[in-house]
């Protein structure tokens, strides 16, 4: 296998094979165009039909309904952090609410901070980040302007089971590393964003689904670029949106819809994923230390640690050898990572259980 298809890093994450092959040639030229997709018009009849699929292929993947805008929108999670707020933490409501469950949440409640006093509704960093909490526990003002989570915390291996109904007060829910990797019960949430370059394509675009009554919040005196009515009200072109990055990701709705047969056959392989590599690192007991509590085990991100950083270097050299990149830890915890994101085959997941296996027979 190439290093294309053994890449388990934690972003930019791999892309299906069909996909990076279609996506070659569309730089040269799309096929429906003969112009290269980086020089299309933003302002072109092709990204209108562009555009206007990929929202119907989200729709049709997680059984969207209307009450929900589709909006593709730029700046990443860093600038939805500081947005979400700005648009609907108002004087009407109490202090909207945060969990802090690892370093992107926390991410996201130091920018909500910034723009308007907030309530940790529970925090983790005492424990270092191995455990998740039940989010229908949580002791949540009923007048909070919102509850927002990572649902999946791609540094420290952590992610939420789906609630089980919807809160008392309004859901949004950051879902950057684990959005279409499995079906979604998008109805209990206000609002559900995820950034591309984990499972939807390259950096660039940034996917949102609004329930359509939170707008109603939203004060009129928001410069328009930061107003999510601008985006939704310009069909996700107000300023020139990043062409190539939503090509990418349509590509990679088709796939999960065409080839992959939906969401659900996702789960079902990204589960297997899951089992093979953390039963290979739970057959390695004292030598291999996972992270993540067990009942909070990331199915996206494994984070993993020899317990010494020599080892951990040695293993990265070793899977190399192997073509298997990716691996090294976040820079905030160290140690190895492993992502198994939609594109990371079974085949892959296996090649890299075999070399940790071989490994520490070999050198722990």
């Amino acid at each position: 296998m190439t290093p294309n298809a053994l890449n388990f890093s934690g972003g930019p994450g791999a892309l299906p094979p069909i996909v990076l092959n279609q996506t070659r040639d569309a730089i040269a030229a799309l096929p429906e165009t003969g112009l290269s997709v980086l020089g299309m018009s933003h302002r072109s009849d092709w990204f209108r039909a562009i555009l206007d699929e990929a929202e119907r292929n989200i729709r049709q993947l997680l059984g969207l309904s209307d009450r929900y805008a589709v909006t593709f929108v730029q700046g990443g999670s860093s600038l939805l952090f500081a947005t979400i707020p700005m648009n609907f933490a108002t004087d009407a409501y109490a202090p909207p609410e945060y969990v802090n469950s690892g370093y992107w949440s926390s991410r996201a409640t130091a920018e909500a901070g910034r723009v308007r006093a907030c309530r940790i509704a529970w925090d983790g960093q005492r424990g270092g980040y191995r455990e998740l909490p039940a989010l229908d526990r949580l002791d949540v003002a009923a007048d909070a302007a919102y509850l927002h989570y990572v649902t999946n915390e791609t540094v420290e291996g952590l992610q939420f089971a789906e609630p089980s109904r919807a809160p008392s007060v309004p859901l949004i829910a950051d879902m950057s590393s684990d959005f279409l990797s499995k079906p979604l019960a998008a109805d209990r949430f206000a609002m559900i964003y995820a950034h591309a370059q984990k499972n939807l394509g390259p950096a660039g675009v940034t996917v949102a689904l609004i329930d359509r009554e939170m707008l109603a919040r939203i004060p009129g005196d928001l410069p328009h670029i930061l107003d999510l009515r601008t985006q939704i009200a310009h069909r996700s072109n107000y300023n020139t949106p990043p062409v190539f990055a939503i090509y990418v990701l349509t590509l990679v709705t088709r796939w999960l819809r065409d080839d992959i047969g939906g969401l659900a056959a996702m789960q079902r392989i990204n589960e297997t994923k899951a089992q093979r590599l953390y039963g290979t690192l739970d057959a390695l007991r004292d030598a291999v230390a996972v992270h993540a509590a067990l009942p909070w085990r990331s199915r996206m991100n494994a984070a993993f640690t020899f317990g010494d950083e020599r080892l951990d270097r040695a293993f990265v050299d070793a899977a190399g050898e192997r073509g298997i990149v990716g691996l090294e830890g976040h820079r905030s915890l160290g140690g190895l990572r492993a992502s198994l994101y939609n594109a990371v085959t079974p085949e892959a997941v296996e090649t890299l259980c075999e070399t940790l296996t071989e490994f520490s027979v070999q050198r722990v």
